[in-house]
């Protein structure tokens, strides 16, 4: 008799993912896929959640039989009281399901762009430091179709664009370090496997905080959505999110493409070359001269494009655009002039 239907759905998932990591060119991946004669070692991030469990008995059974090395990481953001020994608990977890590496990190969230920006920031440092410091290929995260149903709709609410409307990518991070096997799962399918392989959970109770905004839209917006319109807003939600990502791609690609042929030989934006561009494309090329210029990647915001893009469509002789990272942007003799400082 095989596994139960959940169980051999995690697992297909995480297979397949590990399977991709096992094919990837070798200079495509953060780290060689044999090291020192060992095998590539791939880690899972672990909170003790359903989620994160689930994703961590997958990889357990399905790492050996490919050949790899499995190991897990636990963060603690010291955000609750005995937050420690709560880390302590899940690596030992982590450990009895016979993944190691395990280790448990503690870190310090700031408060930059809010307690839940700043919590993720601190986490994906933690988790990079680690993967570097054991030379992981892979780091296999247990997002699930309810969180990226979840973060297009504060997308959508921020009004940033396609790009915010795409959600989490399947594979993300420096050399695709980041894999996301459970996008296509719901979270009830991680949370019963969990249940008929007696897996222990821990309910964190900052997901049911409605101080916290991702909180809010799980626990009041999704619900009130499916009563209204029905069930398979979830499901709705995350293709939307694979469709606009599709979308986004295609016209990164084409402002990537295009962006040399619209500098002149100083490396200054050439207008009447700009003007030409469909707007997305022609923003994208912005954001791109922005980045390169020294404005932070996460700082840059769509307002900010669209005063940057005034000076191309709706120049009456303004002054200089004030971007993040102290990048100035003017208008000089048909030009854009981007300088930091």
């Amino acid at each position: 008799m095989g596994p139960h239907p959940a169980v051999a759905a995690i697992r297909l998932a995480v297979r397949r993912v590990l399977h991709d990591v096992l094919t990837m060119p070798p200079d495509s991946s953060p780290k060689p896929l044999v090291q020192d004669g060992r095998p590539p070692l791939v880690l899972c991030a672990c909170s003790g959640g359903a989620d994160s469990m689930a994703l961590a008995s997958a990889l357990a059974f399905e790492a050996p039989r490919l050949g790899l090395r499995a190991g897990g990481v636990t963060v603690d953001h010291g955000l609750q009281p005995g937050s420690d020994l709560r880390a302590a608990e899940v690596a030992s977890r982590l450990r009895a399901l016979g993944l190691d590496p395990v280790e448990a990190v503690q870190v310090d969230v700031g408060r930059d762009g809010g307690p839940e920006a700043a919590a993720r920031d601190a986490r994906y440092a933690a988790l990079d430091a680690v993967a570097e410091r054991h030379g992981a290929t892979a780091v296999l995260l247990g997002h699930t179709r309810d969180d990226q149903a979840e973060t297009v709709l504060l997308g959508l609410a921020r009004g940033s664009g396609i790009r915010s409307l795409s959600g989490m990518a399947i594979t993300s991070g420096h050399g695709g370090r980041y894999r996301r096997p459970f996008l296509g799962l719901d979270r009830q399918t991680a949370r019963k496997a969990c249940m008929v392989q007696a897996l222990p959970v821990w309910d964190d109770p900052h997901n049911a905080d409605p101080a916290y905004t991702r909180s809010r839209v799980r626990h009041e917006a999704l619900p009130v959505l499916e009563k209204a319109l029905g069930k398979g807003v979830v499901e709705a939600l995350a293709r939307t999110a694979q469709l606009s990502r599709d979308d986004a791609d295609a016209l990164d690609s084409w402002a990537a493409a295009v962006e040399p042929s619209v500098r002149d030989d100083a490396g200054d934006l050439e207008v009447a070359k700009l003007y030409a561009l469909p707007v997305a494309v022609r923003r994208r090329v912005l954001r791109r001269a922005a980045i390169a210029a020294g404005s932070p990647p996460g700082s840059l915001f769509a307002r900010h494009l669209e005063e940057v893009d005034r000076l191309i469509t709706g120049w009456r002789g303004q002054g200089a655009i004030n971007l993040p990272g102290r990048v100035a942007v003017r208008r000089q003799g048909g030009r854009l002039v981007l300088r930091q400082g």
